[in-house]
């Protein structure tokens, strides 16, 4: 084996069909949840919770892995085993690893599977890999998919064999050397950016169909008209087919009826309960393909009955409303990452952990901070009755400078001083691709309320363009400006960042978009036994939690006079620390809250009456 040292310092070998760098990566902490998971099959919740079939089956757990030059084609020996579904540069992973542009990340499974019968597919799904992946079966490629955010689907069943099957997959990653969307990852974490997650980092799944099956489903409710319409998406839809839907409430059937497959299911409810934080009512359906007497595919899903719109309140100021009531809209910035699993949370119950932390500490909403979570996520808060603002994780390419950070209350200063990011068209393609893939992905979930396609000028370009083309993606939800700047008067809603002193500014009102804080706070507290690094940072560094806790109670009294002014919503940076950052109330382990649950729960009541 033939070693050569590379300037960077890093070993290199030649080995598994190409030439690959192995850089250990340090960032890990022990969370309550490290030592459950189960390593013979991780995660094995299912893993689509808003469109489920009897028939499915998981494929986390042990696969083959190897890293190869670019270029260099299949591996022809294998580095060791990962432990899919967590990123290449987890410990939970099992390699806790990082690589570079210049290689590729393989994986390989066999597994028994039979071709399926005369009628039936059979559908691989991957919920995300990070970030333009090819996936073979049997050494015959059968998709390939640009986007680190977005499920992978892919029909198999031709390339399938009775007996011993092999599953390929390989995974290219630029992390922060491309252009594409990436949220805060980096090769290099420090300060607000983070350790990168490579490869796949959601299940792996297996799902048996029909040849006529059900892709997905929208879902609009019209509380006026007590209405809710579903619209399936159908592969292979047959002439004369037909669709059978029922729909429960608590497990009582409400409704049920034939429709023809011609377009829209428009279903009345009668009395509809309306999902709000602090009634999250569901209402569950089950939808079947008909084919004479036959049912050829079927389905369960759920939605919600609510409305939400930014209009005036009586008093002629700009508000976010929720079923027909202004709601005051608070929560903290929510980065999804885990010192165990980094992108991946270790078991479905510390995903859910978090939820129900958010909720027990009286949010009622959460700013999902550039990352997309699995489905599971999303249904955990649809439960519970948490609101999601939803972000589009960003891509580089900053329009304002550091040194001018300082400014950004001054939003016309900096609105007129710098122009929009010009990104390449292949860049603008993946943006645009991708952020529409996660707004139909997600749009089922009816916590959802606000899609941000921008945050602070991070890879901002044709700002109004594609705030309205978000819109016509979704007219059912809000739409914010750029959260933080560069503004552009396009958007519903004028979105601040105020760190600091900046939170005593004045604002002006706006002629038709609501005022909101997409962030401030950054309070922070080190708890030495339960921090990543000694040189954590925060925004403002507070000795006891004594100090943390007044500061924060002067800043919940802030708020509220900021929206007796006008002000609809806040979000709090942040729920917990990640790696160099210690803005968090809740360690970055999991295991202590820096402020007490109640205690903010009774704090946060005055910001809803």
């Amino acid at each position: 084996m033939k070693q050569l040292i590379f300037g960077a310092g890093l070993l290199m070998q030649l080995a598994g069909g190409g030439l690959f760098a192995q850089e250990p990566v340090t960032a890990y902490m022990q969370t309550p949840w490290t030592k459950k998971v189960d390593r013979r099959q991780p995660l094995n919740e299912y893993p689509r919770p808003a469109l489920v079939r009897e028939q499915w089956q998981n494929l986390n757990g042990s696969w083959q892995y190897a890293v190869t030059a670019k270029g260099s084609g299949m591996p022809g020996t294998w580095d060791g085993t990962i432990l899919v579904p967590f990123p290449l540069e987890s410990r939970l992973s099992g390699v806790q690893k990082r690589i570079r542009k210049t290689q590729v990340l393989w994986y390989q499974k066999n597994l028994s599977l039979n071709r399926p019968p005369a009628g039936k597919r059979t559908l691989l799904h991957i919920g995300a890999a990070d970030w333009e992946t090819t996936v073979f079966v049997n050494g015959q490629q059968v998709t390939q998919h640009r986007g680190g955010y977005t499920p992978i689907t892919a029909d198999i069943t031709d390339a399938l064999k009775n007996g011993s099957n092999r599953i390929t997959v390989s995974v290219w990653d630029p992390t922060d050397e491309g252009e594409q969307a990436r949220g805060k990852q980096v090769l290099k974490p420090g300060g607000i950016y983070y350790t990168s997650a490579t490869g796949i980092w959601q299940t792996v799944w297996l799902e048996t169909v029909a040849s006529t099956f059900i892709k997905s489903y929208t879902t609009v409710s019209d509380i006026e008209q007590s209405r809710v319409t579903i619209q399936p998406e159908v592969a292979n839809l047959q002439p004369g087919d037909r669709f059978a839907l029922s729909v429960l409430k608590k497990g009582r059937l409400l409704f049920k009826k034939e429709f023809d497959a011609t377009g829209p299911l428009a279903v009345k409810i009668p009395s509809p309960e309306l999902w709000s934080p602090d009634n999250p009512h569901l209402y569950d359906f089950k939808l079947r393909i008909l084919r004479g007497h036959q049912t050829i595919d079927q389905a369960t899903g759920y939605f919600g009955m609510r409305t939400v719109a930014v209009r005036k309140d009586e008093k002629g100021v700009n508000r976010i409303f929720l079923n027909n009531k202004p709601l005051f809209m608070y929560g903290p910035l929510d980065q999804g990452f885990w010192p165990d699993g980094i992108y991946t949370a270790p078991t479905d119950e510390a995903l859910a952990s978090d939820v129900k932390r958010m909720k027990e500490m009286g949010f009622n909403m959460v700013r999902k901070h550039v990352k997309v979570e699995p489905s599971r996520w999303y249904y955990h808060c649809d439960k519970i009755g948490l609101i999601v603002w939803q972000d589009m994780p960003s891509g580089y390419g900053e329009i304002v400078p550091v040194k001018d950070h300082d400014h950004s209350i001054q939003g016309d200063w900096l609105d007129k001083k710098y122009k929009d990011v010009e990104r390449s068209a292949g860049s603008e393609a993946d943006f645009r691709e991708e952020w529409q893939s996660i707004i139909k992905t997600l749009g089922n979930h009816p916590g959802i309320l606000v899609w941000v396609p921008f945050n602070e000028s991070w890879g901002q370009f044709k700002t109004n363009e594609i705030l309205n083309w978000t819109k016509e993606l979704d007219p059912t939800r809000i739409v914010d400006g750029p959260s933080g700047w560069i503004d552009r008067g396009g958007g519903e809603l004028r979105d601040y960042h105020l760190y600091g002193d900046r939170i005593d500014k004045t604002f002006p009102a706006e002629n038709a978009r609501a005022l909101v804080i997409g962030e401030f706070g950054g309070l922070g507290y080190v708890d030495a036994a339960h921090a990543m690094k000694k040189d954590a940072w925060s925004y403002s560094n507070f000795k006891t939690q004594g100090a943390l806790s007044e500061a924060y109670r002067k800043l919940i009294d802030k708020i509220r006079d900021l929206k007796e002014k006008g002000f609809s919503a806040a979000v709090y940076t942040q729920l917990t620390d990640v790696e160099t950052e210690v803005n968090g109330i809740i360690t970055y382990d999991r295991f202590v809250l820096k402020m007490k649950a109640g205690e903010l729960k009774s704090l946060h009541q005055v910001l809803y009456k």
